[in-house]
């Protein structure tokens, strides 16, 4: 089943997010490269596409998991939780109607 990640963002959370991309695009790109990753991308805080020093509110990641319990502990195993990107997570099931 595919689950929504909402990853919400601590203020001033930039510096943490540019250091620890890397670690939180490979985990991405390891369910991409295993067909499991719909979407994934961060939120800017501010509408436009580089928001620059604004930042972002946080991240959206929609995956394929074997259960809801299996998603948490993905979530929560990611380097933007391990480094105080996140103030918080949410995973909720996720029905794809469109496209």
């Amino acid at each position: 089943m595919l689950y929504a990640i909402i990853g919400r963002d601590t203020p001033d959370s930039l510096p943490r997010r540019r250091a620890a991309r890397p670690a939180h695009l490979a985990r991405l790109s390891a369910l991409a490269a295993e067909g499991r990753l719909l979407v994934a991308g961060p939120l800017p805080a501010i509408d436009a596409p580089d928001p620059g020093p604004a930042g972002f509110v946080g991240s959206l990641i929609v995956a394929e998991f074997a259960s809801l319990a299996a998603a948490r502990a993905w979530a929560d195993a990611d380097p933007f939780v391990a480094e105080g990107v996140y103030a918080s997570v949410e995973v909720h099931p996720y029905l794809k109607v469109l496209p």
